[in-house]
């Protein structure tokens, strides 16, 4: 076990576990913000492990992941944006935090990795990540302005 797989599991057990939690129980609005942060939270964690273990095709799930999880987040604000209108989820900070988190991550990384095509698809994921998670937290808060709703 190195740094990088231990921080792989810390960032799995304390933040996934908080998500899954907050997704099981209480209200609509607690449960699409914790679906939302639990996919912004397992993807760092992927390639914290891809790093860990020495398996760079594994960074490959990351990117799927950083793609993916904010499209399914979009979908639920879409389906559920009249039980959403009354009471929106509220959860900047959690979203900033795991937003820094990720960034942190895929810049450890990146710099672990080196320059090459591997960096370039590293950047590509961080991208994703951070720019899905913003504009899916964004959207289940209320939309953007001058569009509506859903």
């Amino acid at each position: 076990m190195n740094g990088w797989t231990v921080a792989a599991t810390a960032a799995l057990g304390a933040g996934v576990g908080a998500a899954v939690w907050g997704v099981a129980t209480g209200p609509l609005r607690r449960r699409v913000a914790a679906q939302n942060l639990s996919t912004s939270l397992a993807c760092p964690a992927l390639l914290l492990l891809a790093r860990g273990y020495g398996r760079p095709s594994h960074v490959d799930l990351a990117l799927l992941l950083a793609l993916l999880g904010p499209v399914g987040t979009l979908v639920f604000a879409r389906l559920l944006a009249e039980d959403l209108a009354d009471d929106p989820p509220r959860a900047w900070g959690l979203t900033y935090a795991v937003a820094v988190f990720g960034g942190a991550v895929v810049i450890a990384v990146c710099v672990a990795t080196g320059p090459g095509r591997a960096l370039a698809k590293l950047l590509v994921v961080g991208a994703l990540l951070i720019g899905g998670n913003l504009t899916a937290s964004r959207a289940l808060s209320g939309g953007f302005a001058g569009s509506r709703r859903g």
